[in-house]
This record gives C-alpha cells, sequence and structure tokens, in this order.
C-alpha cells in the first residue's frame, strides 16, 4: 500500500496531514490490543476538509497509515516535543486514553523502531521536502500549512476543553511575524469557532523542522477540535453541517496564506 496521497499543485501553499491514515499492516496489527486497532487516535476526516485546496493549486500530502505504525509529527530522535508534560514517541506505546496499544510481550524494541523509520517515517518526508523544495523553486519561498485534530478533551494531555483552532508558530520561530497575523486573523474573523495562538499546541516536528523562515520556508500547524465537525465517539462520524462551517474558515484560511508574500516580493 502506498505511504501517502499527494495531489501536486503550483501555489505557494503546502498542507500535509500527516496523521490522516488509518492502515496497519496486518502482522503489526495482530500484536495491538483491541483498543489500539480502533485507531482512535487519528486525526478523523482531516484530509476531507481540506480537499477544497486542490481546486486552489495547493498540493496536499496525506499519509495513509496509522500514527501507531509511526508517529510522522514526532523528532526522529527521540527530543520531547513539550519537556516536562506528558509526550507520546515516535512508535507509541499508548493511545490517548492512556491505555496499552501492545499485547504485553509485543512492544518495538529499539531495533524495530529504527527500522520503522527508515521503511515510513524517511519517505514520507522525503516526499514532504520534495514538495516544498518544487514549491520554494517556483516562487522563491514555500508555505507549510501542517494540518492536525484532536478530541476537544483529553486530559493526558491538556486540563479541560481545548479551543476549536488551534494555531502554533514554535512561538513564532517557524514563520514570519506577518504571515502569523495573517493566519490569525482569517481564524479569528469566524466568532463561532474559538481560537487560540500558540496555546497547548505550539507545532510539532513538521512545523519546527521545516520552519525556517531565513531559508524561506515558512510553517504552522493547525490542530482543530474534532467536536467541531464530527462526533468524538466511534464511529467518528462526519457531521456535515459542523463541516461545512469549518470547512468555510479553512477556505479563507487558505486563501489568504496562498496570497501572502514575503515583504519586498510581488505578487
Amino acid at each position: 500500500m502506498r505511504l501517502w496521497d499527494l495531489h501536486r499543485g503550483n501555489a505557494p501553499l503546502v498542507v500535509d496531514v500527516p496523521h490522516a491514515g488509518t492502515f496497519i499492516p496486518d502482522a503489526l496489527a495482530l500484536r495491538m490490543t483491541a483498543a489500539a486497532r480502533t485507531v482512535a487516535d487519528t486525526d478523523w476526516h482531516v484530509e476531507k476538509l481540506y480537499a477544497f485546496a486542490r481546486d486552489a493549486g495547493v498540493t496536499l500530502l496525506a499519509a495513509t497509515h496509522s500514527r501507531y505504525v509511526v508517529d510522522l509529527n514526532r523528532d526522529p530522535s527521540g527530543a520531547a516535543l513539550y519537556p516536562g508534560a506528558d509526550n507520546t514517541e515516535l512508535c507509541p506505546t499508548r493511545t490517548f486514553a492512556n491505555e496499552p496499544i501492545y499485547a504485553d510481550g509485543e512492544m518495538p524494541g529499539a531495533g524495530e523502531i529504527e527500522a520503522r523509520g527508515r521503511a515510513f517515517f524517511a519517505p514520507y518526508h522525503a516526499a514532504l521536502q520534495a514538495e516544498l523544495d518544487r514549491v520554494r523553486a517556483l516562487h522563491g519561498y514555500a508555505v507549510l500549512l501542517d494540518g492536525h485534530s484532536i478530541r476537544a478533551e483529553v486530559p493526558r494531555f491538556f486540563a479541560g476543553r481545548l479551543p476549536d483552532l488551534n494555531l502554533g508558530t514554535a512561538d513564532g520561530a517557524s514563520c514570519d511575524a506577518a504571515l502569523a497575523a495573517v493566519a490569525a486573523g482569517a481564524l479569528a474573523d469566524d466568532a463561532a469557532f474559538s481560537q487560540v495562538v500558540n496555546g497547548r499546541f505550539k507545532g510539532g516536528y513538521v512545523t519546527r523542522h521545516y520552519g525556517r523562515p531565513e531559508h524561506g520556508v515558512h510553517a504552522l500547524q493547525l490542530e482543530m477540535a474534532q467536536c467541531a465537525y464530527m462526533d468524538e465517539a466511534p464511529p467518528f462520524r462526519w457531521d456535515a453541517g459542523r463541516a461545512n462551517a469549518l470547512a468555510g474558515v479553512l477556505e479563507r484560511l487558505v486563501v489568504r496564506l496562498s496570497e501572502w508574500r514575503p515583504a519586498g516580493r510581488r505578487a
């Protein structure tokens, strides 16, 4: 099975969705618990929310394999994204509900984790890097929007209810300040959705690794509360009414990110 779906566009914007996948190879699924095989921690339907971007000339890259196989938004060195907080690993061992992912005696060792990195993590990131390089060659710069979603309440990681829209720029390090303001403004234009910038989610490995504004690559992460567009309980139903309202916000965001130009660069 292919590792990602790619639609290639010629706009300055690349949208990637690293946690969209639900596929787990059979041999690996047999080692997992029943709770893990529901892949409840998937960023459900996020690639569908951004499907409109294809018609806007935006590049869209979405992973096909579950984050339980390998988490494409974690530092492969093992460095924690949020030191002092509860962090999941490159090959997660517990679900967001703090349930074991593997049956007794079936957790992957260091050698297996390294092999999964070579088989799944490295190819995906090579593809993402290639798209950013291609877009930057076309425009002289590239904008990356890293798309995510999570249940609105996950006590393992944060207290209370998450805002609907959580924009992260690694505390301003991953993109031009003017671009961050454009993105925040696009989200704030719709008062129906609560929003925050660099709150609990400041950007994962993708945002921090690729966001190099001094080299012409500007990266942002948008983490959305799933209750804003779907049912958070199995079977994780897409709610067209809620999703349509949220898609309007995302369309505005994508348009503004695509139209933004670095200072001194003409359209």
